[in-house]
């Protein structure tokens, strides 16, 4: 009792602490107050200002359905979703219960404790009266709806000749015409077979023993649909007691009871596929935490799902969705409790199972994934699934077991996706690594880290550069030494790339500011992430605009992977920044399947042949019909084409019969640093350009 009891301010105490001091009630009165807390039926619980419980009594033990000595340490906004977390009179929370009815209906009352480092927590259960207020309610809506729209029916049963005589309101509720002779056998066959046995065994106690009934029923009626009724009734005996006639009245309630269900649903339900919510995942999670039994924790996460989505669109992608949630579902045991947590991650319960049987259940899932056939829109599709493993014991909090399941998530992500990986220390430590690179990042950003090198793309004809592409590069003095096929990657996925690409954008057009020819142009590479941002154009836009730079001397290159995963978003950048004049290039070209198809589709002014194409160009091979056709088809649609990765004489040679007019790699020299393109030594940048697009098609 110490949380709860206080010494009362003494009269002569000045206050000067400003604290007031905690005793303990011992002997008698220390009994008693045990006794009241151990017996009350109001729930008390205290805990720190985040929620975890420091002592709780039995009654509200009960209620979180824990055992009482296993309640110390656990969430309590876990256990009971939407209680406050701050001080909060009278809030009435609905909580799902295994037992009938169903439900709990809780009055939470939440306050500070004196020192104001803990919360007192009062739980009353008002079950009952809110089920009376429900019925209540039910009746006077019931009588409402008699008196104004007239949907209420009544019945009459004349026991002895078993005679039903019913309205013909209801009759017409039934969808049978008025005068349609219904006796109770036939009633009870229209009845559905779960409630038939509650309505039997109401009505023989109503009769039994002469007193008002009322129970609520599913029929199915005439147009084979089924309709949900309340129903009120009254029995009329003989002198002698016996039951003579049944009087009742029935409401059709279908409506109400699709709205009280769908709520409830809603609480702890996913709309998409009915399984169990995030809520509902950490809650059952954190029940079985309480068991102190041990188990394991399954986090599977769909792979590149997004394409679905984006190019067979978001209804295909539900429909997807639906089918893999019902294929995991079919694969599981009654106790492995499946739910989505939300977009394209679902989550497993195993209680009771090892590692190893963890890891069999979650290859079991990843095999039916993947050998699913999913036709969209008449083409296959093939889904595969990256899976997490994480085991829990008595002790863990739901929070370790789902972020350790989510590490060892990230690991198969990170390996290749479509595998199985079980949780390890060591993922702890890659995510520290992870954590460490990006805090490098955010300091370049900040504190001038980052530099730009420029590539320069030569005319072959001539040997003459006619502009560069600039490459990022982090030259922070830290050591391991990052490239930017180690730190993109990380920038891209925690979305630092945002800021990263508009730096870049920023930087290429201060210098072009800084030297005005018209004829020096340089292109920048922008991330998926960045054509997802809905400001980047904009950004663009009032940046040249702002430094007075002409829209021609700036290219944007996308790669085409980038562009197919957000083709839309894409599709709605090129617009914007080619109607103003810059050049838009589409990077990687032919390393998508269906390259041709997005030329079509997205508003550019180049591409730059894929690498893999052009490494071997001077070898027999595929790759020169292959360049030669990617050539003549971006011609005839007045495209400009450079060709990546070339490093020897023989491949300029090989690029130039076959049509290819500007190519960029080490052949004609390595990156440097921006600095050194601005201010070459002999000063004649200018006069060493001309047009990067013209060059290409001349």
């Amino acid at each position: 009792m110490h949380r709860l009891a206080h010494n009362p301010p003494d009269d002569h105490d000045d206050g000067a602490d400003g604290k007031e001091e905690r005793v303990i009630v011992n002997g008698a009165d220390g009994a008693l107050y045990r006794n009241v807390l151990t017996h009350a039926d109001i729930g008390l619980g205290v805990t720190d200002l985040q929620g975890t419980l420091r002592w709780a009594n039995p009654a509200l033990a009960a209620m979180l359905d824990i055992p009482a000595d296993q309640t110390t340490g656990r969430s309590l906004p876990a256990l009971l979703p939407g209680i406050p977390e701050t001080p909060r009179p009278g809030l009435a929370l609905l909580v799902p219960t295994r037992e009938a009815p169903g439900h709990r209906w809780l009055d939470i009352t939440c306050d500070t404790l004196p020192g104001d480092t803990e919360l007192l927590y009062r739980a009353i259960d008002v079950t009952d009266w809110r089920d009376r207020e429900l019925e209540a309610t039910h009746e006077a809506h019931a009588l409402r709806r008699a008196q104004v729209l007239g949907r209420m029916g009544n019945w009459e049963w004349f026991v002895t000749d078993d005679r039903v005589v019913w309205s013909d309101a209801l009759l017409d509720m039934f969808g049978y015409p008025p005068g349609t002779e219904l006796d109770f056998a036939r009633y009870c066959q229209l009845v559905h077979p779960d409630d038939l046995p509650a309505l039997q065994a109401t009505l023989e106690h109503a009769m039994h023993n002469g007193t008002p009934f009322t129970y609520t029923h599913r029929i199915r009626v005439a147009d084979n649909t089924e309709r949900v009724f309340e129903c009120f009734g009254e029995i009329i005996t003989d002198t002698d007691g016996n039951p003579t006639q049944v009087l009742g009245t029935a409401h059709d309630i279908t409506q109400a009871r699709r709205v009280h269900d769908e709520l409830l649903r809603m609480a702890e339900e996913d709309p998409l596929t009915g399984l169990p919510n995030r809520r509902a995942l950490t809650r059952e999670l954190e029940r079985q935490l309480a068991t102190g039994n041990p188990g394991a924790l399954l986090l599977l996460d769909l792979d590149n799902f997004k394409d679905v989505n984006d190019l067979r669109g978001h209804a295909v992608g539900d429909r997807v969705m639906r089918t893999l949630a019902s294929t995991l579902h079919t694969r599981l045991t009654q106790h492995q409790v499946l739910g989505r947590l939300g977009g394209d991650e679902f989550a497993v319960i195993l209680p009771n199972h090892t590692t190893h049987q963890a890891t069999e259940v979650a290859a079991r899932l990843r095999n039916a994934v993947a050998a699913l056939p999913l036709i969209t829109c008449g083409i296959n599709t093939r889904i595969t699934v990256s899976t997490g493993v994480a085991e829990y014991t008595q002790g863990d909090s739901w929070e370790l077991v789902l972020a350790n399941a989510d590490l060892a998530l990230y690991a198969s992500k990170a390996a290749g996706r479509d595998r199985v990986t079980v949780y390890d220390p060591g993922h702890y430590a890659d995510t520290a690594k992870r954590v460490s690179m990006l805090d490098r990042l955010r300091t370049a950003l900040d504190k001038g880290g980052f530099e730009l090198h420029a590539m320069p793309m030569v005319q072959l004809a001539s040997n003459r550069t006619l502009g560069y592409e600039l490459l990022l590069r982090l030259n922070d003095g830290q050591a391991p030494a990052l490239g930017p096929a180690e730190f993109l990657p990380e920038a891209e996925r925690s979305g630092l790339i945002l800021d990263i690409d508009r730096w870049v954008l920023s930087k290429a057009i201060d210098a072009l500011v800084t030297d005005p020819s018209p004829h020096l142009r340089f292109n920048v590479n922008v991330s998926g992430r960045t054509l997802e941002d809905e400001d980047f154009a904009d950004f663009v836009l009032d940046k040249l605009a702002a430094a007075g730079v002409a829209p021609g001397r700036l290219g944007l290159e996308i790669t085409e992977t980038a562009a197919v995963t957000n083709l839309d978003a894409a599709r709605a950048l090129s617009t914007r920044l080619r109607a103003i004049g810059c050049r838009i290039t589409l990077d990687d070209f032919g390393s998508g399947f269906g390259s041709f198809i997005h030329l079509k589709h997205l508003p550019i002014t180049g591409i730059k042949i894929d690498g893999e194409f052009v490494h071997a160009i001077d070898t027999p091979g595929a790759d020169a019909v292959l360049v030669s056709g990617i050539v003549a088809i971006t011609r005839g649609l007045g495209l400009s084409v450079v060709a990546e990765w070339v490093e020897r004489p023989a491949q300029v040679e090989a690029l130039t019969n076959l049509g290819v007019r500007v190519a960029q790699g080490f052949h004609f020299g390595r990156p440097r640093h921006l600095t050194d393109v601005l201010m070459p030594p002999n000063g004649a940048l200018s006069s060493h350009l001309a047009n990067t697009e013209d060059g290409a098609r001349s």
